[in-house]
């Protein structure tokens, strides 16, 4: 039997999701502004709720990365406020005209595009989520059900209050924006069953999470389950740029789905590259676990096992391995990857051409970090997810990807 009180969440939320979609664009728009005046009238009362879940994060003995996941410092409280702000001034997909075409018989056939409906997302740690995903289905007419890890309970619910309220004195439909108030697992399970109710689940966090979801959901689900993310140096790369983009990509946030895991290297340069980029990373505390061709030039390096290639680090951990050729590095990519984010770093316009079709990936860069696999990066305002799969949504999700589409036929009496 559901949760009754997680069912009766899906059933308000579908009654929201039928006012959402008569909203305007500029009334929308409007109730994201008082959700932005909302977060920042109440900053102090918000991160003081982040504060005890960090604290109560580092006595259970989590791992920095995953503190600091949870951190909602004065930069990242204002890039979630100016988040809200970029999707603001972002075209509202909803009602876009596709295609349109006129039959021999003068039926006129319009593809548009409308929104999901309910939005179930599942997550982990960063609490910013919380708003990244009420705002984006918000402006794109889908209701959302919110359900944050205990881990941040207290900043989720700080936040969800916060955008509710201050939404709702703009006019936000009620229960629109909603967060389940439980840690209980079980609620997870009742969500992601909600047959006829929730029409998309997105899980964000690590892979336990996302194969649990995935494995109980009876709704549809765009995932990714890891990020392991290759560079390839190419034997024709500018080595000073490589060593900066691959510094980067590993220490910038070494604990987020868009960090590199594994750095590639063409053979030709390796006994000039390697060394260079070992000093860089090691004096940044960076491990580096590499191939015996790589333990060659950097001595300090620990020997890299299989199990290297397919692990997601998270941390400052780099698995470094030696290649023969831009089809090489490809393959292995293609074997190892999660099909996230990988990139080549090459002057040489055929390999960048060889790397860009052969490697099967959400997102494929030619000379820049992979740490730039963000929707507000790409200017999406900011992101919903980053899928992998491949249908419906791949790569960072914006507003155009929490949309659908249906037909509008035009007829004069026609009859067939």
């Amino acid at each position: 039997m559901k949760n009754k009180e997680i069912l009766e969440m899906g059933e308000r939320a579908v009654k929201a999701s039928r006012e959402l979609a008569l909203l305007s664009s500029r009334k929308k728009n409007t109730i994201l502004e008082g959700m932005a005046e909302e977060l920042e009238a109440r900053r102090h009362e918000i991160q003081t709720a982040n504060r005890r879940d960090v604290e109560e994060a580092e006595r259970a003995g989590l791992s920095k990365a995953m503190v600091d996941r949870l951190v909602l410092s004065d930069a990242r409280f204002d890039a979630m406020v100016k988040g809200i702000h970029d999707v603001i001034a972002l075209k509202d997909p909803v009602g876009d005209v596709l295609s349109s075409w006129v039959r021999p018989n003068g039926l006129e056939i319009r593809k548009v595009r409308v929104p999901i409906g309910v939005v179930a997302i599942i997550y982990e740690s960063r609490p910013n989520v919380t708003v990244d995903a009420a705002v984006l289905c918000f402006k794109s007419s889908n209701a959302t059900i919110l359900r944050g890890g205990k881990e941040a309970v207290f900043s989720n619910r700080a936040l969800a209050l916060a955008l509710q309220e201050g939404g709702e004195k703009k006019g936000l439909p009620k229960d629109a924006v909603q967060l389940v108030q439980t840690t209980n697992r079980a609620a997870v399970k009742d969500l992601v069953q909600l047959d006829g109710i929730v029409d998309l689940v997105m899980p964000r966090g690590g892979e336990s999470l996302i194969r649990a979801v995935t494995e109980q959901a009876t709704v549809p689900v765009i995932k990714h389950y890891k990020g392991i993310c290759h560079i390839f140096v190419d034997k024709d790369a500018d080595l000073e740029r490589a060593v900066d983009i691959v510094d980067n990509a590993k220490t910038q946030r070494p604990g987020v789905c868009n960090a590199v895991e594994t750095v590639l290297v063409h053979k030709e340069i390796a006994e000039t590259f390697l060394p260079m980029m070992a000093n860089r990373l090691i004096g940044k505390n960076v491990v580096i676990r590499g191939d015996s061709e790589t333990r060659k030039h950097i001595p300090e390096a620990e020997a890299a096992t299989d199990a290297d290639w397919d692990t997601e680090y998270l941390d400052l951990i780099l698995s470094v391995k030696v290649v023969d050729s831009v089809g090489a590095a490809t393959e292995h990519i293609n074997t190892h990857g999660s099909k996230h984010s990988d990139a080549i770093l090459s002057e040489n316009e055929s390999a960048q051409k060889k790397f860009l079709q052969e490697v099967d990936s959400s997102t494929v860069y030619v000379n820049a970090s992979t740490r730039f696999t963000d929707g507000n990066e790409f200017g999406l305002g900011a992101e919903i997810g980053i899928s992998t799969d491949k249908l419906h949504a791949r790569g960072p999700m914006g507003l155009e990807e929490l949309t659908t589409y249906k037909y509008h036929v035009l007829g004069t009496g026609q009859c067939r």
